[in-house]
């Protein structure tokens, strides 16, 4: 690995409590422990040189102080429906890479941009359905579309998890 490569690397950043709270790179991680607001737990990859030193890569680092953060309502956005909809096509079940996101009360009818309104569809279903209701087009919804209940640990669901980390995650399956 390039230098370049390292200084990017992802390194889990966890509450003074040893909490999870976030994935930042090398670099942020230099910086934060650089102005004493973080110590390193876990040495990465490599290390940074400097002309007279030099310095492990971190892999996790832990905050001197503790951050509170209150659990917050997750965006919509066409990434987090299809991931809540595990890829699917709401209609006819086919899982498909280019999916379209379809309102199930049409806009044009006065339906809302929210997450009980909106689910991933296929192409040909999205077509079909149009501007129609589910009873015009007679079509039938797999599952009942939802919000995502509030999670702290959400924005590691959907990424590669080092080995190191995994202690820090106890809600991974070891």
């Amino acid at each position: 690995m390039t230098s370049g490569t390292l200084i990017n690397s992802p390194v889990l950043v966890l509450n003074q409590n040893y909490q999870p709270l976030n994935v930042c790179n090398a670099r942020r991680a230099f910086v934060l422990m650089g102005h004493g607001k973080a110590e390193l737990l876990v040495n990465g990859l490599g290390y940074v040189r400097t002309v007279s030193q030099k310095f492990p890569i971190p892999s996790v680092i832990r905050l001197i102080y503790m951050v509170k953060r209150p659990l917050v309502r997750r965006r919509l956005s066409r990434r987090a429906v299809f991931y809540r909809d595990g890829f699917r096509c709401q209609y006819c079940g086919k899982e498909a890479k280019n999916l379209t996101l379809d309102h199930i009360i049409p806009r044009s009818r006065g339906g809302s941009h929210d997450w009980e309104n909106v689910v991933s569809a296929c192409i040909p279903c999205n077509h079909g359905k149009a501007g129609s209701t589910l009873k015009e087009a007679h079509m039938k919804l797999l599952k009942e579309p939802k919000a995502p209940r509030p999670n702290p640990y959400y924005m590691f669901h959907h990424r590669s998890i080092l080995d190191e980390w995994r202690q820090f995650m106890p809600w991974l399956d070891s």
